[in-house]
């Protein structure tokens, strides 16, 4: 065993803190969002349709991504459920999904009466596998939803050429990949449908709200109604199938509009942290860091490494509660297990304890068998470094220092 000087000593154990500084909150809003909220309040009506704020909403977001059909709405969840819709996902449809995300990701086709199928992940950019992917695909299956986790771009090319080569929809998952490109392209514009959140936790927001946009001549129509009770709100015809309502309001798109020009601004500083972050610790023993491809836009919703237990001798909570000493924020873990092994899932109990599509013979999935070995150990060794607009470049050098500090340690004292 090495000796270590008081400098090397682990905070936790009475040593200095490696971090001498704090990431501090974001600071979400202005002058600028207050501003566009009066205009709002001023309005005869908040109603969404041909509002002032809303339309401005569109007209901004198109700037960014330049999709035909644009369906404003009250949440990244309901962004999903009205692509599915459009998408004629039904009872017993199977849908490919990560089992890394929120479950805003599968609400929708569990409410369609689509059966999520869950395919593994990359081990180090935690997005969809292809070739598991193509392992899943089954006569039943319609669409595969790709989550861009962390604003990290998911393998589109392959995906896409999966898709057609099976005649599947393609929906993008954007809700943590504001600002994110693929080859050069926006994400969300390279499938049939993409999907983005407004939450209050995402790069920009509004509190809650979302966007489902399309330039596809058969889904894109539909997007409109799939959000409003499927009333067709420019030909006046009425409801021909079922739909929610998931209408935004115009004071949730005048913070949206505003938050949508800051969007580079915001996106562009924590994808230089990342980056940072990656380039820090990519020769440290032990950690696997973040795989971002450098030709794509990783705007870092968040910061995630792996802990490898072989060559540290410490689990990634270990790890976690001694960087936590040294002044890092971070977390062990992420979701804490796969979404498979919710309990709804595991036990069939979407509807009050009930599953009408395996009870009525049109699934015969069970979730208690789902097993995705790549998706467990990446929940079992991964830790999560929080990244925002306002983290200073010093802390997130001085937090990879710790990290490398707490990696030495634990190597030389396995």
């Amino acid at each position: 065993m090495s000796t270590s000087t008081l400098e090397d000593t682990l905070a936790k154990d009475g040593g200095p803190k490696a971090v001498s500084i704090v990431n501090p909150p974001r600071v979400r809003w202005g002058a600028e969002e207050k501003a566009q909220v009066n205009e709002a309040l001023d309005q005869a009506s908040l109603f969404y349709w041909k509002g002032p704020q809303t339309s401005l909403l569109m007209e901004k977001f198109q700037e960014h991504y330049p999709l035909e059909y644009v369906m404003p709405c009250s949440s990244g969840t309901a962004a999903i459920h009205i692509a599915v819709n459009a998408a004629g996902i039904g009872p017993g449809d199977e849908v490919i999904v990560p089992p890394i995300t929120d479950m805003g990701t599968v609400i929708g086709i569990l409410y369609q009466l689509g059966v999520p199928v869950f395919a593994d992940l990359q081990p180090n950019n935690y997005n969809l596998d292809p070739a598991d992917v193509r392992r899943k695909i089954t006569s039943k299956t319609k669409a595969v939803i790709a989550v861009h986790l962390a604003g990290n771009p998911a393998d589109l090319n392959e995906l896409r050429a999966i898709c057609d080569e099976h005649n599947l929809v393609l929906i993008e998952d954007c809700a943590q990949a504001w600002g994110a490109e693929y080859d050069g392209k926006p994400v969300g514009t390279i499938g049939d449908i993409g999907c983005w959140s407004l939450n209050d936790f995402k790069h920009i927001g509004c509190g809650d709200g979302g966007v489902a946009a399309s330039s596809h001549p058969v889904y894109g129509p539909l997007l409109n109604k799939c959000g409003d009770k499927h009333f067709d709100r420019v030909g006046g015809t009425k409801p021909t199938s079922l739909a929610p309502n998931y209408r935004i309001t115009e004071l949730q798109s005048a913070v949206g509009t505003v938050q949508l020009d800051r969007m580079r601004e915001f996106t562009e500083h924590r994808g230089q942290l990342g980056r940072l972050l990656n380039e820090l610790l990519q020769n440290e023993a032990g950690i696997q860091i973040h795989e971002a491809r450098p030709q794509d836009r990783w705007t870092a919703w968040f910061y995630m490494f792996r802990v490898d237990p072989e060559i540290m001798g410490c689990t990634a909570r270990e790890f976690t509660t001694a960087i936590n000493a040294e002044g890092v924020a971070a977390g062990a873990g992420y979701i804490g297990i796969p979404v498979y092994q919710f309990p709804m899932f595991i036990n069939h109990s979407f509807f009050n304890g009930s599953w009408p599509v395996r009870d009525l013979g049109l699934t015969d999935m069970d979730y208690t068998q789902v097993h995705c070995p790549v998706t467990e150990e990446i929940l079992q060794t991964c830790v999560q470094v929080p990244i925002n607009e306002s983290t200073p470049e010093e802390y997130v050098r001085q937090a990879a220092e710790a990290i490398k500090k707490v990696a030495a340690h634990f190597r030389n004292n396995r």
